[in-house]
């Protein structure tokens, strides 16, 4: 396997910068551009060692900087190691990696550390991907989150199932096998409950997924509700910066806006809509198709109602377009005289919050409800669940596969045929691991992580 180096810090100016090396040349490539301080040798470091020096290009000198070596197997990739961290300038981190590489090393692909760390077994293949949910937490809830998978909670409990599916086939096995030894029956009964504790196990990390989904990638919100009644100063007063236009002229945004925001340990990503209402300006009509397409493919509706004057006709509409979303009133304008019936409102919305826009409050109290609507209260990172879709697609199969040996079992279907079904749903759980996967996979898996990772 080739030599790879790469930057490991972030395209950007900063107090320093980190170019990684890592395969069985590393410390070799290391000695021809870095050179220590009092003459000591690079070859002569030990792991976990760093020595100051100066690193240069063909004898000319580069940057004072720092060379960390990491022994294998004791290193991030299980591969000797060695990083050099130098002054923070985009041009010199540059001309080190450009050293680097002329003496020997290969451009790092992405996530391609990451990925020899799993292949040489330093992680399985959720810790792997949990490092990348590491790099993108946006809060604390998704670094605790991330930092579990990382930890391997995933993987101990898949493994647990994993396990207990072996035995069953294991027994299945020796009992076919090998008629003539005196070895207990398979009883139907006693297999059928050891498959319904497995599958137990296995619902348990797609139970939160979707609530761990929401905490990690955030929730696709729009903002809906007639021309006038607050719209874009809502989106305003959540994003914290004045990136919709508000004037007291009705349809003044036409277009979508978006914005990621964060609301406590939430994530919006925000669309600010045109206002829904019938118009024979096709302008504005291209925007009012929009934004009802908006409350389609959202997640979740902010509907929001001007609370200085009675429900209109429009907004009964768009009340209508709001079935079956899951969907919060913002009674807004709450800082002046109050002339919309509250009843008639509850009517329609379970989760109703008055705020004023304008003023900045009742912003917490929209938090407490969209926490209440996800369920996200109840997330405990004790309950670890699939971090992205493709463990989620290796659970459910496994699921389906034990759902259909205990059918099977039900049914009277031969041990043999159920032997098989279980030996599916075994195949699945390693593939989620990463015990049993594809190269195709692999590469599927790596290619969305940063360069240098």
């Amino acid at each position: 396997m080739s030599t790879i180096a790469a930057v490991s810090t972030p395209n950007a100016v900063g107090g320093i910068a980190v170019i990684r090396i890592s395969g069985d040349k590393a410390i070799d490539i290391a000695s021809k551009v870095f050179t220590p301080a009092g003459g000591r040798s690079v070859h002569d470091m030990e792991g976990y060692t760093c020595a100051y020096g100066i690193a240069h290009d063909n004898g000319e000198r580069i940057d004072d900087c720092i060379l960390t070596v990491f022994r294998a197997p004791h290193s991030y990739t299980g591969e000797d190691t060695a990083e050099i961290s130098c002054h923070g300038g985009l041009y010199v981190s540059k001309r080190i990696l450009r050293a680097i590489l002329r003496n020997g090393a290969e451009n790092a692909e992405g996530g391609e550390f990451t990925k020899r760390a799993y292949l040489n077994g330093k992680l399985d293949l959720t810790q792997a991907e949990a490092v990348m949910d590491i790099i993108s937490a946006k809060g604390e809830t998704e670094l605790k989150m991330a930092e579990a998978l990382r930890e391997g909670a995933a993987f101990r409990k898949a493994r647990k199932c994993s396990d207990k599916l072996m035995k069953i086939l294991g027994d299945l096995a020796a009992w076919a096998d090998y008629p003539e030894e005196d070895i207990p029956e398979v009883e139907p009964q006693a297999l059928m409950s050891e498959l319904s504790e497995v599958r137990e196990e296995l619902s348990t990390l797609v139970e939160n997924y979707d609530s761990g989904r929401i905490l990690r990638e955030g929730i696709a919100t729009a903002i809906i509700g007639r021309p006038n009644v607050g719209k874009s100063t809502l989106f305003n007063c959540l994003s914290g910066c004045e990136r919709s236009i508000v004037t007291d002229i009705a349809g003044t945004t036409r277009d979508i806006v978006e914005e990621s925001v964060r609301l406590g340990d939430l994530t919006l990503r925000l669309s600010d809509t045109a206002g829904i209402h019938d118009t024979d300006d096709v302008i504005e009509g291209i925007g009012v198709d929009m934004a009802e397409k908006m409350i389609d493919s959202s997640e979740l509706v902010i509907a929001v109602f001007d609370g200085s004057c009675p429900l209109t006709a429009d907004d009964l509409k768009l009340i209508d377009k709001t079935k079956n979303k899951k969907c919060i009133a913002a009674v807004n304008k709450n800082d002046v005289s109050q002339q919309l019936d509250v009843k008639e409102l509850s009517k329609y919305f379970i989760h109703i919050v008055y705020l004023s826009a304008k003023e900045s409050t009742g912003v917490d109290v929209l938090e407490k409800e969209i926490n209440e609507l996800f369920s996200i209260n109840e997330h405990t990172f004790d309950n670890v669940s699939a971090a992205n879709e493709r463990q989620k697609k290796c659970i459910d199969s496994a699921l389906a596969s034990i759902d259909e040996a205990m059918s099977a079992l039900q049914c009277g279907e031969m041990l043999d045929a159920v032997n098989v079904i279980i030996d599916e749903a075994e195949q699945s759980i390693l593939s989620l691991t990463g015990e049993k996967i594809t190269d195709a996979v692999v590469d599927e898996v790596f290619s969305r992580f940063c360069v240098g990772k």
